[in-house]
Parts: structure tokens; C-alpha cells; sequence
């Protein structure tokens, strides 16, 4: 049943959810396939909540707090790679100031001993506050004063002028 792309699971509704479902099954003379239809799970889900409040009691059914690995890189690794990346990736020997998830998976992995795919450092660089950028593609040789005159004094005089026309005749407009 899950959530919607991009919508965060509410651990605290969930929580609550589960902890309906055991009160239920005390309080009423209900089933567990009524319990699971009347919190809107499937009944092997309460099946399961039951054999781990048996176990564990309520403990064992309060929210796990997050979803999903933590992450391997702490809050102080995560400052330094921001320092890291602000001086540039010429700074770790690379020719051009232009950083690609690969070149931070290498910084990454050569800072803190980390191995990121780099189709997931962008996941990181988003947690930053970075985000995608794309280089303007120019020469450093390249002349704006002389690309202005160029635009304003020799296109006009090679570019394609439309011939003058007159009316249409209405015999050129007909089928033939």
C-alpha cells in the first residue's frame, strides 16, 4: 500500500494505527480479518502485529523513527565534504571546475573511506543544497566586442532578404 512518490511516511500515524489494531483485538470480541479491515491493512498485517506484541508488547510495536539505511556519512563528514567541494575539483587535480557525481564519489570515497555509486551522489548534493548546473559551452578564446560587430554589421549584409511580392493572383491559388 505504500505512500505516493516524494510523500513521507507519518511514523507517528502509523504507530497509532498499530496500537488501534491490538486495543481492538483486547477490547472487542472482533477477528483479526474485522481488525484489519477496520484499519484498512491486510490481515496478515495484523497477524504480524500480534505475534510481535506477544513477544515484545507495545514496545515492540512503536515507530521505527525513520524509513530506509541510515546514512553512512555523519552531519561533521557532511560539512567537510561542503568545504571539500567549495575549493573545486582542481584542488584534488582534475583540469576543469566542474564537478560530476563521479568526481564526488571519488572525492567522497578518497575523504572519508565511503564508496558512493555516482548515480546516488546526487542524492547527497541535493541534502546539501547543491544543485544540477550546466557549463556554458564558449572558447576562453572568444571576442564579444568582435562577435557584437559582427552581428551588427556583417549578418545583416550576407543574410537571405525575402523577394517583394506583389498581390496573388487568384489563378495561382487554384488546384491544377
Amino acid at each position: 500500500m505504500g505512500n505516493p512518490a516524494g510523500v513521507k511516511r507519518d511514523f507517528d500515524v502509523l504507530e497509532k494505527r498499530r496500537m488501534q489494531a491490538i486495543s481492538l483485538l483486547n477490547k472487542s470480541d472482533l477477528n483479526q480479518s474485522d481488525i484489519a479491515r477496520s484499519c484498512k491493512v491486510c490481515r496478515q498485517t495484523v497477524s504480524r502485529w500480534v505475534e510481535e506484541f506477544h513477544a515484545g508488547g507495545k514496545d515492540a510495536l512503536k515507530k521505527a523513527g525513520r524509513a530506509g539505511r541510515k546514512p553512512e556519512l555523519t552531519e561533521a563528514d557532511r560539512e567537510r565534504l561542503e568545504e571539500l567541494l567549495l575549493q573545486g575539483p582542481e584542488s584534488l587535480g582534475y583540469e576543469t571546475p566542474l564537478w560530476t557525481c563521479a568526481r564526488v564519489a571519488h572525492l567522497i570515497d578518497n575523504e572519508f573511506g565511503i564508496e558512493y555509486h555516482p548515480g546516488h551522489v546526487w542524492k547527497i548534493l541535493d541534502d546539501l543544497g547543491w544543485s544540477c548546473q550546466r557549463p556554458v559551452g564558449r572558447a576562453r578564446e572568444r571576442n564579444e566586442e568582435e562577435i557584437r560587430r559582427w552581428r551588427r554589421v556583417r549578418w545583416p549584409a550576407i543574410k537571405k532578404k525575402p523577394k517583394k511580392k506583389g498581390a496573388r493572383s487568384s489563378s495561382s491559388t487554384k488546384a491544377g
